[in-house]
């Protein structure tokens, strides 16, 4: 629609991504020539970090449709446009399924033959049925995303309001009970199968939760570098921001407790197929990682984010976002990247970064990001079916 259109600055930040993308993956491309085990456990790295933002835009989409609420409503073509990036994402995952060998001691021979727990789990953990597993994920994935997007398309061309409504009410309930069990399973098959000795039945909500507020504090980044512009200063108001603020700070605080109670519960229980996880992440280095996780995803954020003036204040939010979402990388990588060396034999114990580690989350963040920008544009910026977006748009013409 006219004026509705996404703004002229996305052109710098589409360029930006793109660049920032092909050099990425010509290191990435330099890496697999170098040391090929160590980029395809980079590239899971990359990977996992982007795709949590695309599930967690879709995540928040539904439930937007199931609470309603004029928040989702302004973000709701920002989330719709993560969300359809997911079809892309199952591209982004081959080099993940063709280095399962190089990424996962249960895909190689020679570990399940001398460990009798891992042949205790291969019914499950095989490469045919693993991959058979993502291919489902990203089937329910595209299809909620798709299903949203077209009756969200629908509501802007009027087709019956109150039917399409229910739609995606429906939608978000049922939607929701399927991120739930897909979110779950993928987290395990994609990140704690890295270690198949170790379990923990809160794994899966702990994912859930770190890629919905991954995908809040992107868009709350978005709201703050666009909000200015036409069309969204249109409809933008200090309380609309002000939600959005305190949705980050609900999935600060409930990240906080999940990673708390999972670390009370396994350290009490000191039993020894459990414990080496956190006795692994709190030496050699990564207990600095621990300490900053508690300092900045929790402590700073939560401490900052009950001020209700910033929390009114588009550009000190943004602030606020891009440090937890540059914390969001910390907490994936301390929670897969000591599993990824021990297992491989990378070197002595503890915490040595790669630079492939950089060069894969730059080279997978190009990509999602310059295909973010190519769905944004695809449609209006704004739900103009929605009344209380029409209401906003006429009290501003007028």
């Amino acid at each position: 629609m006219k004026g509705l259109q996404a703004p002229a600055a996305l052109d710098g930040l589409q360029k930006g991504a793109l660049g920032a993308g092909v050099a990425g993956l010509l290191l990435c491309a330099l890496g697999f020539f170098t040391n090929a085990e160590q980029l395809y456990r980079s590239w899971l790295f990359g990977f996992l970090f982007w795709t949590g933002i695309a599930i967690g835009c879709l995540s928040i989409t539904l439930i937007h449709n199931l609470t309603g609420g004029l928040w989702g409503l302004v973000i709701r073509r920002l989330l719709e446009a993560g969300a359809r990036t997911l079809p892309w994402m199952a591209v982004l995952f081959l080099p993940v399924a063709f280095g399962l060998p190089h990424i996962y001691p249960w895909a190689r021979a020679d570990v399940v033959a001398a460990d009798a727990l891992v042949r205790m789990k291969t019914a499950y953990l095989n490469a045919p049925f693993f991959l058979a597993r993502a291919v489902f994920y990203f089937g329910v994935w595209f299809l909620l995303s798709h299903m949203q997007s077209r009756w969200s398309d629908e509501l802007d061309r009027g087709v019956n309001y109150l039917k399409t409504s229910r739609r995606l009410r429906g939608l978000g309930g049922a939607g929701l009970l399927l991120m739930g069990l897909t979110i779950t399973f993928s987290a395990v098959d994609w990140a704690m199968s890295i270690n198949p000795h170790w379990f923990s039945t809160v794994y899966g909500v702990l994912f859930m939760v770190g890629q919905a507020l991954s995908a809040m504090a992107f868009i709350i980044v978005c709201v703050a570098r666009f909000g200015g512009e036409d069309p969204l200063s249109r409809v933008l108001r200090k309380e609309q921001v002000h939600d959005l603020g305190k949705l980050m700070l609900a999935f600060v605080m409930l990240w906080a407790y999940i990673s708390f109670t999972q670390f009370l519960i396994i350290w009490a229980g000191n039993l020894p197929e459990e414990i080496p996880f956190y006795i692994q992440r709190l030496q050699g280095g990564w207990q600095y990682l621990a300490l900053g996780l508690v300092l900045f995803h929790f402590a700073l954020p939560f401490a900052v984010l009950l001020s209700r003036d910033l929390k009114r204040n588009a550009r000190t939010l943004a602030m606020v976002a891009a440090l937890v979402l540059a914390i969001r990388v910390v907490d994936l990588y301390w929670l897969i990247a000591p599993d990824l060396a021990g297992h491989h034999g990378a070197g002595a114990p503890g915490l040595h970064p790669h630079w492939m580690d950089l060069a894969a989350l730059l080279a997978v963040g190009g990509v999602w990001l310059t295909l973010f920008v190519r769905e944004l544009r695809g449609r209006p910026l704004l739900p103009v079916g929605e009344p209380e977006i029409k209401e906003l748009l006429e009290a501003r013409a007028s």
